[in-house]
């Protein structure tokens, strides 16, 4: 497949039949498929497809904005979707400067709970401050993290609950992070939002608490801030905890927040969003991470695999499909793996490894999976690969996008196309098709590093400052 690009005049100007044999083939957990939902981070199937929606292709400040609102504080976050309702996280600075809290001495004693044979190895990382190149300073003023929900035919604010107003422990990155990185994720009944170190809260459709989970304070690699979300597989919510002081993975019963299991890691600090697959009808969690790629039996916490292979710094989510899962990490080297489910034990150097490899891999970015094609960016850049998901053929190679500059925000599909979006308020609309084809280059007078949320006829991007509704009708 080589790039090409349509006629200047181009790029101005069905329900999916397939969706539940494509979650069978994907060994992807159930999960909603309708248009209506956008249920967590990467879309109702984990891979960042809305199989059954139809967002425009066009659009400006002044086409196609079905609303456009304000969000007070700032974030990174992913909004999610049911129905009438989007959801969204912030952090919202109160101008009150106090000195920030010590340490929370009661985190979670992960080691003593770990199997025999699995002690991690426990890495001290500084308290506060700005830890490194890229590390911002010790913060001194009080933040809410909130929890909006939005009238998603309006953006009306439908309710707000602030789960906790405290001055965090450490920073976060001078110009790549926030305090409300990590997104919501809803089952239709209750939203569960995820601010790490200030805990998990459990909230019903209309915003009353339910119950709330404290699992201490992280310590990340160089003060450069927290990012993974939660996920959801049936009654129970996972979460994992990778940090530089005693890594974790735990799952609570999503319906009361008590512990069901909790499993230690040897992992220093990932940023990576666990997915849930099936394999022979029983789930299990696959973690992306710096030491080994695990996968755990969702409902014991039980390891049942793990892969090493991956690079530092791991961010970029697990995709799964066609019986495999793939994972991907881009700093301080180049790594991508196809792995077959249904191993145990340690795979790596096995031929549970469909295929691999190690050029132009993202580094914030998670990959999209759209059917037979692999598609991600090189680092933080505007260089798209596509590769075959069953074989590892390459399609394109690193192909720079042509608008897009700087890429943060993960690309998505939809109704036969590829929407990336750019950090410079671009968005390329990209038929999926071979030769690859740009329908479209749309400009905002935004900022975008997080991810967009597709919903039925509308596209959600969440800027700098705005949260924008796209859509045609």
């Amino acid at each position: 497949m080589q790039l090409r690009t349509v006629s200047a005049a181009i790029l101005r100007g069905s329900i999916y039949a397939g969706v539940a044999l494509s979650m069978i083939s994907a060994g992807r957990a159930a999960q909603p498929a309708s248009d209506q939902y956008w249920p967590e981070w990467r879309g109702p199937l984990g891979n960042g497809v809305a199989p059954s929606a139809s967002p425009p292709v066009t659009w400006s400040e002044t086409e196609h904005i079905k609303w456009k609102v304000k969000i007070p504080g700032s974030g990174t976050s992913t909004p999610i979707v049911w129905d009438n309702q989007v959801f969204i996280q912030t952090a919202i600075p109160t101008g009150k400067k106090i000195e920030p809290p010590a340490p929370k001495s009661d985190a979670p004693p992960a080691a003593a709970e770990a199997p025999a044979g699995n002690q991690p190895g426990r890495r001290r990382g500084g308290p506060g401050g700005g830890g490194g190149f890229g590390g911002g300073p010790k913060p001194t003023e009080v933040l809410e993290f909130v929890i909006l929900c939005l009238d998603r035919q309006t953006g009306k604010t439908l309710w707000q609950q602030t789960a906790r107003e405290e001055v965090p422990h450490e920073g976060h990155h001078r110009t790549d992070g926030s305090f409300a990185s990590s997104s919501p994720v809803t089952d239709g009944k209750h939203v569960f939002a995820y601010f790490g170190s200030r805990g998990l809260y459990c909230y019903d459709m209309s915003g009353k608490l339910q119950w709330s989970q404290d699992f201490g304070d992280m310590r990340i690699a160089l003060s450069f801030g927290e990012g993974s979300s939660p996920t959801l597989s049936g009654d129970t919510i996972i979460v994992n905890w990778d940090n530089e002081d005693g890594s974790f993975i735990i799952a609570l019963d999503k319906r009361t927040g008590k512990t069901l299991w909790k499993q230690a890691r040897d992992e220093r600090t990932s940023w990576s969003t666990p997915l849930v697959v099936e394999h022979n009808g029983k789930p299990q969690v696959v973690t992306a991470a710096t030491g080994k790629i695990r996968s755990y039996d969702v409902a014991s916490g039980q390891l049942l695999w793990e892969c090493g292979g991956l690079t530092r710094n791991v961010i970029p989510s697990p995709v799964a499909g066609h019986g495999m899962v793939y994972c991907m990490s881009g700093f301080q080297g180049n790594a991508l793996k196809a792995i077959r489910l249904g191993g145990t034990g340690d795979l790596t150097g096995s031929d549970a490894i469909v295929w691999s490899h190690s050029k132009s891999t993202p580094y914030v970015p998670s990959p999209l999976l759209y059917d037979d094609k692999l598609y991600f960016f090189a680092a933080n850049n505007e260089r798209l690969s596509c590769f075959d998901a069953k074989t590892g053929r390459s399609l394109v190679d690193a192909a720079p996008m042509a608008g897009l500059a700087g890429v943060y925000a993960s690309p998505v599909g939809a109704n036969g196309k590829v929407y990336l979006v750019g950090r410079n308020g671009v968005t390329l609309a990209v038929k999926q098709s071979d030769p690859m084809e740009v329908l479209a280059t749309n400009k905002l007078d935004e900022k975008f590093d997080a991810s967009p949320a597709i919903a039925g006829h509308d596209l959600l991007l969440r800027g700098r400052e705005y949260l924008y509704c796209i859509a045609e009708k």
